[in-house]
């Protein structure tokens, strides 16, 4: 009997809903929070397309399908951002949407200490500017 294959974080998460579910929450609460102001003016008008890219690249880094890589290529997503400019309140303010979608959206909380140390270290990459 073989044992069972040890879950990602994407499973853990709840999988395609689960990432589907936090980055919806994710991009309705970047729409709302005074504290993602910044965050947002930086985003296109329209968020679909955002909102369809951060899934299939969370999909990916969680352990899941390739999506972002199938679809887009390489992540380089530092390189992808340089264009916009990301400085402190724009970091803080898409952290504020991650963090409150994440705690919403994500039942296991034992995850949050799993996940948003990286996310938070990947926040602070892709900051740009000072």
């Amino acid at each position: 009997m073989s044992e069972p294959a040890e879950s990602t974080l994407y499973d853990r998460i709840g999988g395609e809903d689960g990432v589907r579910r936090l980055t919806r929450r994710f991009y309705a609460l970047m729409d709302t929070l005074p504290e993602a102001a910044e965050c947002r003016a930086i985003h296109p008008p329209n968020l679909e397309g955002s909102e369809q890219k951060l899934f299939e690249y969370l999909s990916y880094w969680l352990g899941g399908p390739p999506l972002f890589v199938e679809r887009h290529g390489a992540p380089m997503l530092r390189r992808r951002h340089f264009p916009a400019a990301i400085g402190p309140r724009e970091r803080d303010g898409w952290l504020a949407c991650f963090r409150q979608a994440f705690a919403e959206t994500v039942p296991d909380a034992a995850l949050r200490g799993l996940v948003l140390p990286k996310v938070e270290a990947l926040a602070a990459h892709m900051q740009n500017r000072d």
